[in-house]
């Protein structure tokens, strides 16, 4: 997978130690918050790495686009791997460790081999179930500790999985893994026919392309302009 992009790559060797020396945490106790309603410092940490990165002193802003970036890595690995080998690992939140600090792919670690579901519903299911376990919660604390829009956060969601989709694709078709890149397609349009993806862009394919119904506020880091599938046509003010 990781030879399809750093986004599809996954840390894979077993642990030797104790993860947390390394700066690692099981990713589900980034989608806590604190009796306060505030961000889990894991969470806080990957949006303060983010603001630093882009220059930004927004913590919404910062929170909006590292929603993203996460939504891309869980979609190109669920995706990934259906389209290429037609199942889907099981990342439970519990068991797949994230360093905040990190970018991909050594931002997740999954110490050992991975094993398929192997549950009902086919592959677009599989895609879903593998997901949402983390979209949903980390949805949820994006949008109550940072007070980002749902429906912001769920397009970027959509555009990320449109994103990662894009990369798949070309990949699959410079191979010539037609069947593959066929795949990936109807896979990602399974997950944008259904809430919580459904109206939030459009998709058109040969090649694909996402024109989406919000904005991630891109626009407003230092240097930031428009996304390719931004719904804004001119950046505003």
């Amino acid at each position: 997978m990781a030879e399809v992009g750093p986004f599809f790559a996954l840390r894979t060797d077993p642990a030797t130690g104790d993860p947390r020396e390394e700066g690692y945490a099981p990713i589900g106790e980034a989608y806590r918050l604190t009796r306060e309603g505030a961000a889990a410092p894991l969470l806080r940490a990957r949006v303060e790495a983010v603001a630093a990165g882009l220059r930004t002193d927004e913590p919404r802003v910062a929170a909006s686009l590292a929603f993203q970036g996460f939504a891309a890595r869980v979609w190109s690995l669920a995706l990934g791997h259906a389209a290429l080998t037609g199942s889907v690992p099981g990342l439970r939140p519990d068991r797949l460790w994230w360093h905040p600090g990190r970018t991909a792919p050594g931002d997740l670690w999954w110490p050992g081999p991975l094993s398929a579901m192997g549950e009902p519903g086919g592959l677009a299911g599989q895609v879903g179930d593998a997901a949402y376990p983390h979209l949903l919660p980390l949805h949820a604390a994006v949008a109550r500790a940072y007070r980002v829009s749902g429906r912001l956060l769920w397009g970027n969601a959509a555009s990320a999985l449109a994103g990662s989709l894009r990369v798949l694709h070309d990949w699959c078709h410079a191979r010539g893994r037609t069947e593959a890149a066929r795949r990936a397609t109807e896979l990602a349009r399974a997950q944008l026919a259904h809430p919580p993806l459904r109206d939030t862009g459009t998709l058109t394919c040969a090649p694909p392309a996402f024109r989406r119904r919000s904005c991630c506020l891109y626009y407003r880091v230092p240097g930031g302009g428009l996304c390719g599938d931004c719904v804004l046509r001119r950046r505003p003010g």
